[in-house]
């Protein structure tokens, strides 16, 4: 069978793309709405002086502003209407997922179907409001109380101006959900996905320069730059052996007769992905292990001990190293354990008579499936361990800059690979129905 890559290069080369319409209008509308958020970020805050945020980042960028600034593409330093950008909804969807694995109420929603997906759908739509208006208040008084060598952030602070930060800041962030929902409607997919990918991919050409210029000036000498972009195209090549890498146990239905014809008997397999958790391991654990060091760059006369705590959990320490590598390894366990539940789906294989080679139905089966992924999980938590501390490594070695962080490459190659999965399943799906229309005109003839 030929790989996915290779169909895709058939299909093309058949001439299906450009017969294609309704996806090149797919692509064009996933284009200008891109287009549009890029545009939103820089419609600056009304009441702010943007110059002393950046200052800010520039002097704590290691903290976890630094990463949000990243996701963000630039608009939280720059004070934009998106500088909140999707990460309230993310976060809410987070906390959904693993809300109905905790909450008997929202699992039963889960199961039942489309109706059940609406509700909860519903319900990440108001905790991300809620997470939106928190955020969004907690910049507003930060902004006020920030002052760099251009004078103070906000021009005229007070009350009126905590609202209609609020209210701006809040309605980008709603504005690009429904943007992210409208480009997986009616684009490529992958909506939400691609918000964040766009903001990544906006600010690595100038990651690049900065990394020439290292090299310019003499920082880095121009080997060490050569072994870097050849080491940098290695681990993505890793990244997407990984992320495609699967374990696939064998399913087989038994034939069952029905009337005078026999049905069943058929085999397929149920994929088990190396890294079924993604990205969200390396987020958490580089969320909560910076939140300390940002605390104590900002607080100017704070506890001793906070000091201390934001020292020792800094880019490159020991500690921080050894912290980040084993709440990546962690999430990474538990999550795995929120998204797939060995149990209900042994309960469904057996429900429709499926059942796995040499393993009984029921308990038997979801002890084989537990035991199974938690030897994936092992390994899928080494890979992101290894692909997210070499870069981190290699910054604070060689003050390399941030963007070229392991969870930026996990965002922008897994992005990249789903949405040419989209792409190639409407491509496959267009030549399916040309293929019916054929058959069909063959058929009336």
């Amino acid at each position: 069978m030929a790989s996915a890559a290779e169909q895709l290069a058939s299909s093309l080369s058949l001439g299906v793309f450009s017969k294609a319409t309704e996806l090149k209008n797919r692509i064009w509308f996933t284009l200008g709405a891109l287009i549009v958020y890029r545009i939103g970020t820089y419609v600056p805050v009304p009441g702010v002086d943007a110059s002393v945020m950046g200052e800010m980042l520039s002097q704590h960028g290691g903290g976890i502003l630094g990463m949000f600034d990243m996701f963000t593409g630039g608009a939280l330093r720059r004070m934009t209407v998106f500088a909140l950008n999707i990460m309230p909804y993310i976060s809410a969807s987070i906390i959904i997922q693993l809300m109905t694995a905790a909450v008997p109420s929202l699992e039963t929603l889960k199961k039942e179907g489309e109706s059940g997906r609406k509700r909860l759908n519903q319900y990440t739509r108001y905790l991300t409001v809620l997470i939106a208006l928190i955020q969004s208040y907690g910049i507003a008084v930060g902004l006020e109380s920030m002052h760099g060598s251009f004078g103070a952030a906000v021009i005229d602070p007070g009350w009126f101006f905590r609202f209609s930060c609020v209210i701006t800041l809040v309605g980008g962030t709603m504005f690009l959900m429904w943007l992210g929902e409208q480009i997986t409607a009616r684009g490529v997919g992958n909506g939400i996905s691609l918000i964040i990918f766009a903001g990544i991919v906006a600010n690595l050409p100038n990651a690049l320069a900065s990394l020439l210029e290292l090299g310019r000036t003499g920082a880095l000498s121009p080997v060490f730059i050569l072994v870097f972009i050849v080491l940098a195209v290695a681990v993505i090549a890793f990244i997407v052996f990984m992320e495609r890498a699967q374990r696939r146990i064998v399913v087989q239905y038994p034939k069952r007769q029905v009337g005078q014809r026999m049905f069943g008997g058929d085999s397929t397999h149920m994929p088990l992905k190396i890294n079924t958790s993604g990205v969200i391991p390396p987020i958490f654990a580089s969320s909560l292990l910076l939140i300390p060091a940002t605390i104590s760059g900002f607080t100017q006369n704070g506890p001793g001990w906070l000091a201390f705590i934001g020292a020792q959990l800094g880019h490159g320490t020991p500690a921080y190293m050894a912290l980040y590598a084993g709440m990546i390894i962690f999430f990474s366990y538990f999550y795995t354990a929120v998204v797939f539940n060995p149990e209900e789906t042994a309960d469904n294989l057996k429900k429709y008579g499926g059942f796995v080679p040499g393993i009984r139905p029921g308990s038997n089966t979801a002890d084989y499936f537990d035991y199974v992924l938690t030897r994936l999980t092992t390994i899928g938590a080494l890979y992101l361990v290894l692909v997210c501390l070499l870069p981190e490594i290699l910054i604070n070695s060689y003050g390399l800059p941030f963007y070229f962080g392991g969870t930026s490459l996990l965002i922008i190659v897994s992005v990249t690979m789903d949405t040419v999965t989209q792409i190639q399943s409407h491509l496959l799906a267009h030549q399916y129905e040309g293929l019916i229309r054929k058959a069909k005109v063959k058929g009336r003839r």
